[in-house]
C-alpha cells in the first residue's frame, strides 16, 4: 500500500498538528453508518496516549508517517492520494479508480 500526500495537503495537516496531537491516522469510520462494512475514510490527528502502535500499520508515503488500523486495511486501495481542495477547505482521498472520500475532514481525537 502506498499513499501520496500533495504539498498543499501536507501543509494543511501540519497546520492542525500540535505537540499533543501529532500522529496522523487514516481511519475507516463506521459509527452511524449501519454496519461494519459501510464506512467512510477520515483523517485524524491522535495523541500519543490514545495511540496503540501495535494496532496500526505504518503506510509508506512521500512526506510523513501515516497509520491505518490493521483491521481496516481491507477497506483501502493499494495506491491512494490525499489532496486538499482550497475552494472547499477540505481534504480528498482518492485512488486511481475512485474517490474514496471527496470531503474528508481532519479532526483531533
Amino acid at each position: 500500500m502506498k499513499l501520496f500526500i500533495t504539498a498543499e495537503a501536507e501543509k494543511q495537516i501540519k497546520k492542525k498538528m500540535n505537540t499533543d496531537y501529532s500522529i496522523v491516522t487514516l481511519k475507516y469510520e463506521t459509527e452511524g453508518c449501519g454496519c461494519a462494512v459501510s464506512g467512510i475514510p477520515t483523517l485524524e490527528l491522535t495523541n500519543k496516549e490514545n495511540f496503540i502502535e501495535e494496532d496500526y500499520s505504518k503506510i509508506p508515503t512521500n512526506t510523513m508517517d501515516v497509520y491505518i488500523e490493521k483491521t481496516k486495511l481491507v477497506f483501502f486501495d493499494d495506491e491512494m492520494k490525499i489532496n486538499f481542495l482550497p475552494e472547499k477547505q477540505t481534504f480528498q482521498l482518492s485512488s486511481p479508480s475512485e474517490i474514496l472520500n471527496g470531503r474528508m475532514s481532519c479532526q483531533l481525537k
